[in-house]
């Protein structure tokens, strides 16, 4: 960890200035009417032409807004700033234009940054891999125990924008941000940070590994007072050490195991902090029981050490840690107990949607029906199959890309008993979930755990879940 002294952003005078953005959608409108009521001339580019386009385009247009649909791809003549939506890649013709004019590119995360008043409240950032939506709720329940104004933002749902420039005032923000907004969030400088975890995801957006593991690591520069990483995962603590920060900022590691001096772990069923405690060579302070974790899985019990590391970063109390993980209730298809069935338990993990979070889900079983299969992206399954093998009692196999699956299975665990499901229908769940039901005995989970994207059968992963809880309930009458 190198040290540097971060001032805050420099106020900006917007009148008149000529800026581009790229891309309706959830970021990019708020961006043009934040911009244009701050008296920029605003241009707006899009590459569909459909009727929602139009429609959007209508809405800014009667503003004064200039809108450009079906081009993308030309930078507007005189601009001199450009402003994205976060899922544009780095290597579209716009930004290779703009890069050449020598023109900086924002993402909404920057923008959101850089329009804080000076007493804005201070974030406390959460990426990685998996498990990022999670521990944010969490982080924000840990927050409002403390009775701190707080909200949830950022890839969350909740606009950046929004909370910056709305009328609540808050105390402190907890923020999820994806490898895409911190690519586009050059002078972002948290609070403190983390980083969950790190495993191939987005690769055809960010080019390389490496890449999108330095993406995911520009959260951590500048931060103050602490960078927590994962113990179990040595590329976050590299990342830790690669990252320039402010002058006493702490590296803090969250372990499922016994921390050491500056880490939080687990004792005997028992969250503990060993980073936020008067001489932490000797001391150790409880935070909470590993049963006040809804649910209480192992990658689970990681998100709310990490969300806890953050808080004590913060200054919170411990008892409001114990109190903020008691409240919370993780949202839907995140490991999701939906039914007791013939004493088999039906787990809807439908948001695992890559081998890693899959893998994590996998974990926290002993004995299990799997229901996996979708679209791959990509992603191969051997190191997955490989680790989970001892704990599969059977698989059924759904989606496009099963066949990957499959053949995985057969060089890894060629004893478990695989259904190959050759339907795609609106009926094909619930046939998935009748033939995990007879591969089960009692005492096993039944898991939808997919490790893949959802789109070839179902519109996104909630409808996926919701189809899954559906064919458990109508198996149980």
């Amino acid at each position: 960890m190198g040290s540097r002294k971060v001032t805050s952003s420099e106020h900006l005078d917007w009148q008149g200035r000529h800026v581009t953005v790229a891309g309706l959608g959830v970021s990019g409108i708020p961006a043009a009417k934040v911009l244009h009521a701050r008296g920029a001339h605003v241009t707006v580019v899009n590459d569909g032409d459909d009727a929602r386009a139009r429609e959007q385009a209508a809405e800014l247009e009667a503003l004064g807004i200039t809108v450009r649909l079906g081009d993308g791809a030309t930078l507007p003549e005189g601009t001199e700033l450009v402003v994205t939506a976060p899922g544009w890649k780095p290597d579209k013709p716009l930004f290779t234009a703009a890069r050449a004019a020598g023109l900086e590119i924002w993402g909404d995360v920057e923008l959101a940054w850089r329009l804080r008043g000076p007493d804005a409240a201070p974030w406390l950032a959460i990426t990685g891999t998996n498990g990022k939506t999670t521990t944010t709720q969490m982080l924000a329940s840990i927050l409002r125990a403390a009775g701190l104004r707080t909200a949830a933002v950022g890839n969350i749902g909740v606009s950046l924008l929004d909370a910056v420039l709305g009328d609540e005032q808050y105390d402190v923000l907890a923020v999820e941000l994806s490898s895409y907004q911190l690519h586009w969030a050059p002078s972002l400088r948290a609070h403190s940070a983390a980083v969950l975890n790190l495993a191939p995801d987005h690769l055809d957006w960010h080019g390389s590994m490496e890449a999108y593991a330095a993406d995911k690591g520009r959260v951590y520069e500048g931060n103050r007072v602490a960078c927590v990483y994962n113990v179990a995962d040595k590329a976050t603590e590299d990342l830790v050490r690669e990252a320039d920060v402010e002058e006493g900022c702490r590296a803090i590691g969250f372990t499922l195991g016994t921390p050491g001096p500056s880490q939080l772990g687990v004792v005997e069923g028992i969250l503990v902090d060993r980073a936020f405690v008067e001489d932490r060579h000797k001391n150790a302070q409880e935070l909470a029981e590993v049963s006040d974790v809804n649910p209480p899985a192992p990658h689970n019990i990681a998100n709310a050490l990490a969300a806890a590391a953050l808080a004590r970063a913060f200054g919170v109390p411990a008892r409001a840690v114990r109190d903020g993980l008691r409240d919370f209730t993780p949202d839907a298809h995140r490991i999701s107990h939906v039914a007791d069935v013939d004493s088999v338990a039906y787990v809807d993990d439908s948001k695992a949607t890559n081998t890693h979070a899959a893998e994590a889900s996998l974990a926290a079983y002993e004995s299990i029906v799997w229901i996996a299969g979708g679209l791959a992206k990509g992603a191969t399954f051997d190191e997955l199959v490989a680790k989970s093998a001892k704990r599969l009692r059977g698989v059924v196999l759904i989606g496009q890309d099963r066949a990957l699956i499959r053949e995985a299975l057969a060089r890894h665990a060629p004893e478990v008993p695989v259904v190959d499901l050759d339907r795609t229908d609106t009926g094909a769940m619930l046939a998935a979930v009748q033939e995990a039901s007879r591969l089960a005995v009692a005492g096993d989970t039944v898991l939808l755990a997919p490790a893949c994207a959802s789109m070839d059968m179902f519109a996104n992963y909630n409808k996926r879940g919701d189809a899954f809880a559906e064919a458990v309930r109508e198996l149980g009458s």
